[in-house]
């Protein structure tokens, strides 16, 4: 079935993980993306990590749903293709160091000029006029200087710790790919295209705003050294491995007191309240702990899980793929590609009732359907044969 953003054209001009993994997501939702390539330095997740028959894991899993083509933008032939294309776009992606598309020639007055209401995209590290600006920039960075490994540590006073997932670029993915959206919609109703920047640095100082930024968040009021709520987390160990339990609400803490065999913790006046329990939490998550190593994992699972309390097992990669909860939801999923073979990968998360996509491709070879799209915009066999000869695609 064709998916909500079927009729769409997006030209994908991403490397890595955040451009790639937005216009995925478009792709993954009906949009036909095409993604170009340079003919000398490809995307360099196709070198990057694990893989089989020319395709690593990575650029497998950022890169579905889309057509490969491969162009040299430093030359003007280069340059026409693209142009070509661009008048058959809905939006244009790019997510060059700032500065780099205008070098090319392919920045967002010249795109524009030949398609007046595209949706011109381009994502950056740190925005187009910040004093970092120049710098290249990688997920630690980012995590670094957005707070995000501070808040990982638990206090302004502990070593500070990073996400150990690329957290900052699978975001920025997300947010660029709602925002395209959003620029869509509006133009639908307007016909007005628009510019629109997304930066890592900005998706992860909105994203911690949410729920970590309380003590930043009162002007005039601000903590200046963050204590840690607790040095605690909510994984605890069992006599058979780990589980995690949360008991947010009244009626889980009364339960979760009941069902370990502590009742007296709900006479004990530093756990009365959510107010309280959150500040005498290292005590209440320490008295926890004690209890839980009492049983094994599988015991206390059932056990708090009767009582209403919420708990889960801690499961490892492998372990997570397999369990009941996960596969019920059909969200993994098999398909075999042409080329890297049987793979396993995730359906879109997102669903719909009426416009519910299926998988059309897997990633494909670099400049894989060159002659395709050149076709489809009416350049004839010689000409395509004089743009192989001359270097302009592979």
């Amino acid at each position: 079935m064709s998916g909500p953003l079927t009729g769409y054209r997006i030209l994908d001009l991403t490397t890595v993980i955040s451009g790639p993994f937005a216009t995925m997501l478009l792709g993954d939702q009906g949009a036909d993306v095409i993604k170009i390539e340079s003919v000398v330095s490809p995307d360099h997740a196709r070198g990057a990590g694990y893989g089989a028959n020319q395709f690593t894991a990575t650029f497998l899993n950022n890169n579905r749903n889309k057509r490969g083509m491969t162009l040299n933008l430093k030359s003007e032939k280069g340059k026409e293709v693209l142009f070509r294309l661009v008048s058959t776009a809905d939006v244009f992606i790019q997510n060059f160091r700032p500065g780099v598309v205008e070098r090319l020639g392919v920045g967002e007055d010249e795109v524009r000029s030949i398609k007046p209401d595209i949706i011109y995209t381009s994502i950056s590290g740190f925005g187009e006029d910040n004093p970092w600006s120049h710098k290249p920039v990688y997920d630690p960075i980012v995590q670094a200087l957005s707070g995000l490994t501070t808040i990982q540590a638990g206090s302004d006073e502990e070593r500070p710790r990073l996400v150990r997932t690329i957290l900052p670029d699978k975001l920025t993915g997300m947010t660029t790919a709602q925002a395209v959206t959003a620029a869509l919609a509006h133009r639908e109703r307007t016909g007005e295209g628009q510019h629109v920047r997304v930066s890592m640095l900005d998706t992860v100082v909105s994203f911690l705003w949410a729920s970590d930024m309380g003590g930043q968040t009162f002007v005039g009021k601000e903590v200046s050294a963050q204590r840690a709520a607790t040095f605690i987390d909510l994984i605890y160990e069992t006599k058979t491995g780990y589980i995690s339990v949360s008991a947010m609400a009244n009626n889980q803490w009364q339960a979760l007191a009941r069902a370990v065999g502590h009742p007296e913790w709900l006479d004990d006046e530093r756990f009365s309240t959510p107010a309280l329990r959150d500040k005498n939490a290292n005590e209440r998550l320490q008295i926890t702990q004690d209890a839980l190593l009492e049983k094994t994992a599988e015991e206390w699972l059932e056990i708090l899980d009767e009582a209403g309390v919420p708990c889960a097992p801690v499961l490892k990669r492998k372990e997570m793929i397999e369990h009941p909860v996960i596969t019920a939801s059909d969200l993994i999923i098999e398909s075999d590609h042409p080329f890297a073979g049987r793979i396993r990968q995730t359906r879109p998360a997102a669903r719909f009732s009426q416009t519910n996509p299926e998988l059309q491709r897997g990633a494909p070879l670099l400049g894989e359907h060159n002659i395709e799209l050149l076709t489809e915009i009416g350049i004839t066999e010689a000409e395509q044969t004089a743009l192989i000869e001359e270097g302009v695609i592979t």
